[in-house]
């Protein structure tokens, strides 16, 4: 609500004449780079929070995403960092009937929805469910591109 207020307040200090814009000095422009596929992937030995920032940074596109044991690709919704659950290591996936629990470097987050292969996205329960999942299951512990 602050943001809105102060923007409302704004646009009319504008329209008012009060306020009047000003032209930014080209000098120091940066850009960044276009983020491709590989800078999605998910690296879980890293902070719930980075993971947390990279997911939400990179939806829609061009869409976080890791690696099942069997090497494919499992796209990534929200996640929601969860401290009171840090008895996972990194990549190790927990499935309850609450929710589905992925190990980070910190503590773990929380999957929100998922895309499987080739499937729509889904509710990170009902993907797991359907799965089959054992419970040694790793996320991104496969083969050269292993995060």
């Amino acid at each position: 609500d602050a943001g809105a207020d102060l923007l409302v307040r704004t646009l009319d200090a504008l329209e008012d004449g009060i306020l009047r814009g000003v032209p930014q000095s080209s000098d120091g422009v940066s850009h960044a780079p276009r983020l491709e596929v590989d800078d999605a992937l998910v690296e879980w030995r890293r902070p719930a929070h980075i993971i947390d920032r990279l997911v939400r940074g990179c939806t829609p596109a061009p869409g976080a995403w890791t690696r099942l044991p069997d090497g494919e690709r499992l796209g990534l919704g929200p996640v929601l960092p969860d401290p009171g659950v840090t008895d996972l290591s990194p990549g190790e996936l927990r499935v309850s009937k609450q929710a589905v629990h992925v190990g980070t470097g910190s503590h773990s987050v929380r999957l929100g929805e998922v895309m499987p292969a080739g499937k729509r996205t889904m509710p990170a329960g009902d993907w797991a469910r359907g799965a089959r999942l054992d419970a040694a299951t790793v996320l991104g512990a496969h083969g050269a591109g292993a995060a």
